[in-house]
């Protein structure tokens, strides 16, 4: 790894990496295959509850400690290509940050990210939150909030369980109320990103905002 890079590795590879050694009787290279094939893969196990985690066996306390970290680490460097104060320059930081904070919600979330006049961002917020196929979302509500964090602009974000990014008819209704809401006090829809499973549809490029 340290010769070629880590990107020859496998996720079994990678995995026996962190987890650093294995168990009595498993080799750490089997213990990395159990905990991929236990939870379906790399994704699964980050987003796996710990309490599951540590059932399999030859994890204790510390290797589960490890996992936990390092799914931290991954989360922390998401979040600080969008940081407050930074202006949101690129759409593909944008993407990956959303992924990271709604992709694993198994109900519908409703968020916004409140920027300043010059595109920065001063928060990020979810707002609503509903079932397996939809969430009621109330402009009043929205535009309450993003007086309060006297925002110019916002992106609006939301996530399908379904793993289809695919926007609806009822997506395109509530961005045009958003917009229209938002527009009386002059603040400014820049986008509706809409988070499926590892991938996100955006309004803006689809022309339909």
């Amino acid at each position: 790894m340290l010769l070629r890079g880590p990107g020859v590795l496998s996720d079994v590879e990678l995995l026996a990496v962190l987890l650093g050694s294995g168990s009595e009787g498993r080799p750490v290279s089997l213990l990395a295959t159990l905990l991929l094939d236990t939870f379906g893969g790399i994704r699964g196990l980050f987003d796996a509850d710990p309490g599951r985690v540590i059932d399999v066996p030859g994890i204790g306390p510390a290797k589960l400690a490890s996992l936990l970290a390092s799914r931290e680490l991954v989360q922390r460097y998401l979040e600080q290509g969008v940081q407050r104060g930074g202006a949101i320059t690129d759409p593909g930081v944008t993407r990956r940050y959303l992924i990271s904070r709604l992709r694993h919600h198994e109900r519908e979330v409703f968020a916004c990210l409140y920027l300043d006049n010059q595109h920065r961002l001063i928060e990020y917020e979810e707002l609503f939150f509903g079932t397996i196929d939809g969430a009621n979302v109330h402009p009043r509500e929205v535009v309450k909030q993003v007086l309060k964090h006297n925002a110019a602009a916002v992106i609006l974000a939301h996530n399908h369980p379904s793993g289809v990014s695919e926007p609806s008819q009822a997506d395109q209704r509530i961005t045009d109320r958003l917009r229209a809401a938002l527009a009386l006090v002059d603040v400014r829809v820049l986008d509706h990103m809409i988070v499926g499973d590892c991938e996100i549809t955006s309004f803006a490029e689809r022309g339909l905002i």
